[in-house]
């Protein structure tokens, strides 16, 4: 199952994130979203783990949780929207002769 991971103290790891979710169970991957351009957190992550039951009690266990000092927002992660091909708002197809 897929965890999102929300409202994460910008100090925080992917080792750190990794071991808190591991209380609860095995934990395939953790990874903190990380900004292009400054190179920083964006304060929220993806923890992803094999069991269902375990990444519900998870879920359960540390949604509002305090981590480093700031309550934890953790829900299952809501599938990935599919690219718009790069096109972009305002933007129009080139014409055909």
């Amino acid at each position: 199952m897929n965890i999102y991971v929300g409202n994460l103290p910008y100090t925080i790891t992917e080792e750190e994130l990794r071991s808190t979710f591991e209380r609860h169970g095995t934990v395939t991957s953790a990874k903190i979203v990380i900004d292009r351009e400054t190179g920083r957190s964006k304060g929220f992550g993806f923890v992803e783990m094999p069991n269902q039951e375990e990444a519900e009690a998870a879920i359960k266990a540390l949604d509002g949780a305090p981590l480093n000092g700031r309550p934890a927002r953790v829900n299952p992660a809501k599938p990935r929207a599919p690219s718009g091909g790069g096109m972009g708002p305002g933007r129009r197809p080139p014409r055909q002769h």
